[in-house]
């Protein structure tokens, strides 16, 4: 039953944004969960404020609390860094925060993080009073224990989840009632150089697995190539639109999981209309906190445990870039090394990290000798496993330098190995000869 002060508390975008102070920390709920009512009327009261920081991971609405117009008014700090807000962090307008997902939960409870006013946006809340949390449960419990002061715009439009989902009204200081289509998380076209990776990483699954993948063209390509599997499962900190043909052909069923058997477990989705349709009030999926989903211990509870990740470049001794080009920070950390990690020490498990050999038509190889000046090194070639190509699979775990430039090389565009292999000669990491590899 919902408390007789829940009227009282709902308001309107623009008075519910008044609790708002200049100098203050405002957390925006995350991915396809963002309340753009309450977001928009943040943005409105620029003028008024001053020195207000946004704290929030990925988000794909418009962020013009980012755009140089309101720099004195607004400054964003990011946990992960999405194509909003990436223009201003290369300028210094914005701030990025390299950090493992699964411990962004534990800075915010240090207190080292403190935030006053949290933003979220909820499924209504049901006979008992509790709202749902919907496609985005990743850090927001934290958040819910440690703001200041918590305003949630209730969407009708947002799909009623299951799991670690809920809050009840009775936390919230104020309500804001809306109905709209929930943000989509933008299609990326599966290409060619895709679907050639993506049968090298489906060709390694096995039946039984339990899956872990990352976003864009190249997992929704592996995603895609899984039909003709068995019996696969779900451990991922997200779900992509790709999952929700595999469940409804019942070759995702989550039946031979040794941890939450029966149950796609995640953090949170990033998708379309038609994943928020599925998930909507679906008990075969469960929402966790990130701290959770992404514990590496956890994650190594499931057996035959995939990780699927992407990486920027790669150097020949297996040091993995994903989160800046040089020292231009493109997008975060987010859950790879808890993956790669927990993969590693899952009975059975396979922790990959896939990439393209080129970028920029060809012309540039994302293996390289040494990362770019300043390129973070996000998953240490001690934590490397599997790196594939579309020209191949090489394995790297426990081998030499020299062994791992050879079978860096070999996965390279053809036309930078020699290149590579002379690179590797010249500082002492490559001694045989030079055509037993690069033929």
């Amino acid at each position: 039953m919902l408390p007789s002060d829940f009227r009282r508390r709902v308001v309107s975008p623009e008075e519910a944004v008044l609790a708002v102070k200049s100098g203050q920390r405002v957390y925006v709920h995350n991915g396809c969960a963002e309340p753009e009512t309450l977001v928009r009327a943040l943005v409105a009261r620029a003028p008024a404020l001053r020195d207000v920081e946004i704290l929030h991971m990925a988000t794909f609405g418009r962020a013009e609390y980012a755009d140089p117009r309101l720099e004195g008014h607004f400054r964003h700090r990011a946990l992960f860094i999405a194509g909003n807000v990436r223009q201003a962090v290369r300028e210094g307008r914005a701030d990025y925060v390299p950090i493992f997902l699964s411990e962004i939960e534990g800075v915010i409870r240090s207190g080292s993080m403190p935030i006053d006013v949290a933003l979220l946006q909820c499924a209504p809340p049901d006979s008992h009073g509790y709202l749902s949390l919907g496609p985005s449960v990743d850090i927001t419990h934290a958040v819910l224990d440690n703001a200041r002061h918590i305003i949630v715009e209730i969407n009708d439009q947002a799909p009623r989840t299951f799991g670690d989902s809920f809050v009840h009204v009775s936390r919230v200081h104020a309500f804001v009632q809306t109905s709209h289509p929930l943000i989509e998380y933008p299609c990326h076209e599966i290409e060619e150089v895709h679907l050639g990776i993506a049968r090298r990483v489906a060709n390694l699954i096995p039946d039984g697995a339990t899956l872990q993948t990352g976003i864009g063209g190249l997992p929704e390509a592996v995603l895609s190539l899984l039909h003709d599997h068995k019996d696969l499962g779900v451990h991922s900190e997200m779900i992509p639109d790709g999952v929700v043909a595999l469940m409804e052909a019942g070759v995702i069923n989550n039946s031979r999981k040794t941890l939450h058997r029966g149950k796609t477990i995640t953090g949170f989705a990033l998708g379309s209309r038609r994943l928020f349709e599925f998930m909507h009030e679906n008990p075969a999926i469960e929402f966790h906190r990130t701290e959770y989903v992404n514990d590496p211990f956890v994650i190594a509870q499931n057996d035959r445990m995939v990780a699927i990740n992407s990486a920027l470049e790669v150097d020949l001794t297996g040091q993995v870039c994903s989160d800046s080009i040089g020292t231009a920070p493109y997008s975060g950390i987010g859950g790879q090394v808890d993956f790669i990690r927990g993969a590693a020490r899952s009975k059975g498990g396979l922790p990959i990290i896939t990439l393209p050999s080129t970028a920029k038509n060809g012309t540039l190889s994302r293996i390289v000798p040494t990362l770019r000046p300043g390129g973070g090194v996000v998953t240490s070639r001690g934590d490397v496993h599997w790196v594939i190509t579309e020209h191949g699979a090489a394995y790297l775990h426990g081998k030499c330098l020299r062994e791992r430039v050879e079978a860096m090389v070999s996965i390279a565009d053809p036309k930078f190995r020699n290149e590579l292999l002379a690179f590797a000669e010249k500082n002492h990491l490559y001694a045989p000869s030079r055509d037993a590899v690069a033929a």
